[in-house]
């Protein structure tokens, strides 16, 4: 007969130390939510926004600044940017748009912005995404950009070009592919189902391990993962968390192609939910532009920000449809309109334009 063995009397004496903190903790926790209550009861008679990002990261500085360790700074960035989620939830929960169903990268990059305790709302595209965020179903929206290997994401540049959107923020997000599966094993697969971009991403591990399985794309990461749940023919890539939803075996862990693979999301919403963020240490601008097609019209673009030295970060050409063998150019470029450098580089820039956008200035993520 087996019985659980008793704790020793120094280690009961720490467990009961830790929850006596624990109580502590819960009861100053309530207090800042009391507090918080307070707060958002004086916006609703104010009219100020809600979500203030740059209070949010304002307020995990100080903290990470104060903390005495031995918790890592990201640690306590982590613990802190939960509690405010919470609290923000008291004073007015923030219906977020992301890519679903859960278990996307979109969904873990909405969680690491706005918190967990954001109401998710899961649309099948991102042009859900967009149409949700321009209609004010959802307060603010997620969608992918970038990814650091396969490049822009196009269908995301085209929406911003035809929503009132603009960019409050953007997520980093290292993505690591999963190959997952009901069976734990890689034989047998008929099909690999997966977003367009994870399958290109991944194309050099499925050519080696699985050259005869199908690549099939759909909607997103965790829709390829929910179907591999309906077949054990088929598998998804997807990450842990994906295969955790959905009951899945992480067949292989990591296969994508490049150790560092980045995906960037741009957190939007209409202007009036949020305006244009305060300046912050390092921001970024982002623009749609068009020229008169004429020689020597994309150089010109350039010669404001050489003039007033505004480094260009981002430059992507995309068909404008009209027929004409004409381009939109969407660019981002390092710094922040209220810089004096900026505002001038862009004002020569916009008299250049046929047609001139900002989509956003936002703190660049770390």
């Amino acid at each position: 007969m087996s019985t659980t063995p008793q704790a020793s009397p120094a280690l009961a004496d720490l467990r009961m130390q830790i929850d006596s903190l624990d109580h502590q903790l819960l009861e100053l926790v309530n207090q800042r939510a009391r507090v918080a209550e307070q707060v958002g009861e004086l916006k609703k008679r104010e009219g100020t926004p809600f979500f203030r990002p740059d209070r949010v990261a304002q307020v995990i500085e100080k903290i990470q600044s104060a903390n005495p360790g031995p918790l890592k700074g990201a640690h306590v960035a982590a613990i802190w940017r939960e509690i405010m989620s919470a609290c923000l939830a008291l004073e007015s929960p923030q219906r977020v748009a992301v890519l679903g169903p859960e278990g996307t990268f979109c969904e873990q990059a909405a969680i690491e912005y706005f918190g967990g305790a954001a109401d998710l709302m899961y649309c099948a595209n991102f042009d859900e995404v967009f149409h949700a965020t321009a209609a004010g179903s959802a307060q603010y929206g997620v969608v992918g950009v970038e990814n650091s290997n396969e490049g822009v994401v196009t269908r995301s540049l085209d929406m911003f070009l035809h929503t009132p959107c603009h960019i409050v923020g953007e997520v980093s997000l290292l993505v690591r592919h999963n190959l997952l599966r009901q069976l734990n094993s890689a034989e047998g697969i008929e099909a690999v189902l997966a977003h367009p971009q994870a399958l290109a991403q991944c194309q050099g591990w499925l050519a080696k391990h699985l050259p005869h399985a199908e690549r099939r794309p759909v909607s997103s990461n965790a829709e390829g993962a929910r179907l591999a749940a309906t077949n054990p023919a088929w598998a998804g890539i997807a990450s842990e968390r994906a295969g955790q939803q959905f009951g899945l075996h992480v067949v292989a862990h990591a296969i994508q192609d490049e150790a560092y693979n980045r995906t960037r999301f741009a957190i939007i919403c209409l202007p009036h939910t949020l305006a244009t963020p305060a300046p912050s240490a390092k921001d970024c601008t982002s623009l749609i532009i068009s020229v008169p097609n004429r020689p020597g019209a994309v150089h010109d673009l350039l010669v404001p920000l050489k003039k007033y030295g505004v480094s260009m970060t981002r430059f992507e050409s995309r068909p404008a449809r009209t027929g004409q063998w004409e381009y939109y150019f969407y660019i981002d470029i390092e710094g922040h309109p209220a810089q004096e450098n900026v505002a001038a580089a862009l004002a020569e820039l916009q008299q250049l334009c046929a047609f001139y956008k900002v989509l956003g200035t936002y703190p660049v993520s770390g």
